[in-house]
């Protein structure tokens, strides 16, 4: 059996704030002329916000950026990804909160034109980013393309929310990224531990320069890297996942050796998890819908 899912990671360099979302319309359709078989199609962080100046300056364009989420950015990316008849991953957006805050926030569009899952970063780059906290872990269920985890940059510094994600039932966690700075070497060995140690996908997309530092990549549930940008040049990685890998890898284990989510049965102890006031049940410890009820 196998379950092929066409994606494109555009590593590109972010466009203007104030540039109209059928800009980035225009560059969408180019990519899927090349790439016509494409399901799946995933930009970087803050692709559509694109602002270079620092400090207030920097925050006060972030504020005219942003919008709710129900605003005229969000209408027009869903009707762009319905008419194009694919998953839309427009990296993130600046968003506009109930309470005036400012989210930076992943948006994952249907084939049939509709918000299908939003992200609030939950581990802002302290203490140079402006935004809120999100409060909880998304995953989205892609159809028969199966289930994403969403992740921002910063977030794949903290091994929790791979975690959290994959027991959550996701098969790949898409990873929009903006690095400017010179750790997207480290970056590029937390996506294959945090594909390795969960048994998934990662799709880590960079922006391009000048702006970002690029070596966008894609890893499959054993580590392996499938493709990746060996720089910052504008690029676009394509490859066909095949998300029964996913369920293989944990059925055999890593190498044929490993298998993490079967390390417990209901005879072990639970855990203690000091760190979190919580624990590890053996009767929870496994990933999304095999998950033991308690």
């Amino acid at each position: 059996m196998s379950r092929p899912l066409p994606v494109a990671l555009a590593q590109a360099p972010p466009r203007p704030a104030e540039a109209p979302v059928s800009d980035f319309a225009d560059d969408v359709q180019a990519l899927l002329a090349k790439f016509p078989r494409t399901r799946l199609v995933a930009h970087p962080e803050l692709h559509l916000c694109g602002v270079t100046s620092s400090g207030a300056e920097s925050e006060a364009r972030l504020q005219d950026a942003a919008e709710p989420l129900d605003g005229p950015r969000t209408k027009a990316l869903a009707e762009l990804a319905g008419d194009l008849g694919v998953w839309l991953l427009p990296g993130t957006v600046c968003e506009r909160g109930p309470d005036g805050e400012l989210f930076n926030t992943a948006l994952a569009f249907s084939p049939e034109g509709r918000l299908a899952a939003s992200y609030r970063k939950v581990f802002p780059w302290r203490p140079y980013e402006p935004y809120a906290s999100g409060d909880r872990f998304v995953v989205a269920d892609l159809g028969d393309a199966g289930r994403v985890g969403f992740s921002i940059c910063y977030d794949a510094w903290f091994p929790e929310v791979a975690r959290q994600l994959a027991w959550l039932g996701a098969e790949v966690i898409v990873n929009p990224v903006m690095t400017t700075t010179a750790d997207r070497a480290q970056e590029l060995v937390l996506a294959r531990a945090n594909a390795i140690v969960n048994q998934v996908y990662v799709l880590s997309v960079n922006t391009a320069g000048p702006e970002g530092t690029g070596r966008s990549l894609i890893v499959d549930p054993e580590g392996r890297v499938r493709t990746e940008a060996v720089d910052s040049a504008a690029t676009v990685l394509t490859d066909v996942l095949d998300l029964d890998d996913v369920e293989r890898v944990r059925t055999y284990g890593t190498a044929g050796l490993s298998r993490m989510w079967e390390q417990f049965d209901e005879r072990d102890a639970a855990v203690e998890l000091p760190l979190y006031d919580g624990r590890i049940d053996p009767r929870t410890w496994r990933p999304g819908p095999h998950r033991a009820r308690p």
